[in-house]
C-alpha cells in the first residue's frame, strides 16, 4: 500500500471508458493545471488525463526525489511507479490501451514506467527530458521493442543535462528497438509549436492504429 494519497487528477474529453487513454505527466515543480491545456491541441478521440505527482517540491510536485538533475533516486521512482499503476488500474483496466506523454521531470516519469512494464503501453512521448538511466529500471537492448516512441528535445536545453539527452536519443533511436519519431528544435526546454503540431500528428497515428486494431476480427 502507497504511503501517497490518492492522486489528483484534471480531466479533458474524459468520455467513456472504452475509449483510449492519453496520460499527461507534469514536470518537476508544476502540477497537472499546467499540463492539462496540451490536450487542447491533441487529436480528439481519447480520453487526456493530467495527474499531480505525488512529492511536493519547489512550489509544485515532482515524480521521484533525484540525486541530481535528470536522475532519479530508484527507491523513489519505485515507490511512485507503484502509486501510479494502482491508479492507472483502477480507471484504464487490461485490454484499455494507454499513451503516456512526459515532460522533463515528467518525461523521466513516462520513461520509467515503459522500461519497467513496456507491454503495458501502447506508446510514449519523451518531452524536452530524459529515461532515467541508473533507477532501477531495465534499459538494455530491444527493451522497448515495437512500442511506439515520440521524443524531442531543444538544442539550447540548459536544463537538462546534455549528456543525459544524448543518452536518451542515442538509445530511443537505437538500442532499445522502438519505433521512434524524434525531433530537435533549436529553442530551449520548452513544448515548441512544431513539437505540439508534429506530437499530435503522432498521437492521431497512434489513435488511428489502435482503432483499426480494434475493429480486426478475432483470431
Amino acid at each position: 500500500m502507497s504511503s501517497f494519497p490518492d492522486p489528483i487528477v484534471a480531466w479533458h474529453s474524459a468520455g467513456d471508458a472504452d475509449r483510449p487513454l492519453v496520460v499527461l505527466l507534469h514536470g518537476r515543480g508544476a502540477d497537472e493545471a499546467g499540463i492539462i491545456g496540451l490536450a487542447d491541441h491533441l487529436p480528439s478521440g481519447a480520453s487526456y488525463a493530467a495527474v499531480r505527482a505525488p512529492i511536493p517540491a519547489g512550489g509544485g510536485y515532482a515524480w521521484f526525489a533525484n540525486r541530481g538533475i535528470g536522475r532519479p533516486v530508484a527507491e523513489s521512482l519505485r515507490e511512485t511507479m507503484d502509486w501510479f499503476r494502482e491508479w492507472l488500474a483502477g480507471v484504464a483496466p487490461a485490454g484499455r490501451p494507454v499513451l503516456l506523454l512526459g515532460f522533463s521531470g515528467g518525461a523521466a516519469f513516462a520513461g520509467g514506467l515503459l522500461l519497467d512494464e513496456p507491454e503495458r503501453f501502447a506508446g510514449g512521448a519523451i518531452l524536452y527530458g530524459a529515461l532515467p538511466f541508473d533507477a532501477g529500471v531495465p534499459v538494455t537492448p530491444a527493451r522497448l521493442a515495437g512500442v511506439p516512441v515520440f521524443v524531442a528535445q531543444g538544442d539550447a536545453d540548459t536544463v537538462i543535462p546534455a549528456e543525459l539527452l544524448e543518452r536518451t536519443w542515442d538509445y530511443l533511436l537505437g538500442d532499445s528497438g522502438a519505433p521512434t519519431y524524434a525531433r530537435r528544435d533549436a529553442g530551449g526546454h520548452s513544448l515548441s509549436p512544431q513539437t505540439v503540431d508534429e506530437l499530435g500528428g503522432w498521437v492521431a497515428e497512434r489513435l488511428l492504429f489502435l482503432q483499426r486494431r480494434g475493429q480486426q476480427p478475432a483470431g
